[in-house]
């Protein structure tokens, strides 16, 4: 997908307010969606400092999970998608997790977290979900934060 794509979706996906039940709402939101698409993902909704919602789905394992810590890792470290980090990168022709700034054991640029931001605010968590192909991931996640959004709007 094109990096300038990206900054714009995250530009547009930004909520009214964020808390722990939004936290919540998202997570379990995730987990619905997921299961409507018959996929298995573990999912998780990081804000605060903190675990606000984990769930690891059927045939999910704990490499799942590590994915999750490092792709929140990234967008916490740049503030931006981690599958906009990848196809960034990709542009530039270059391996986001082989330059040498970056400890691949801690950070990856694969698609499927995402910055939480409140309008007029700014980076108060991370949504991720692993277990998809990275763009599926991605999709999976930018659609519950739009359906979250349109409710906040409501």
């Amino acid at each position: 997908m094109n990096p300038d794509a990206l900054l714009a979706q995250e530009q547009t996906l930004q909520l009214n307010h964020f808390n722990h039940e939004t936290a919540w709402a998202l997570g379990s939101l995730l987990k619905t969606l997921a299961e409507s698409r018959q996929a298995s993902v573990a999912i998780e909704v990081y804000g605060f400092g903190q675990v606000l919602f984990s769930y690891a789905m059927p045939e999910t394992n704990s490499d799942h999970l590590d994915w999750i810590r490092r792709k929140r890792n990234s967008v916490l470290r740049y503030g931006k998608s981690s599958y906009y980090l990848g196809c960034y990168n990709a542009q530039k022709q270059r391996v986001f997790e082989s330059q040498p700034h970056v400890n691949a054991m801690d950070y990856c640029a694969h698609g499927g977290a995402f910055p939480i931001r409140i309008k007029g605010s700014g980076l108060v968590g991370v949504v991720t979900v692993s277990g998809l192909p990275q763009a599926d991931d991605h999709a999976l996640v930018t659609a519950a934060l739009k359906e979250i959004q349109w409710q906040q709007d409501q």
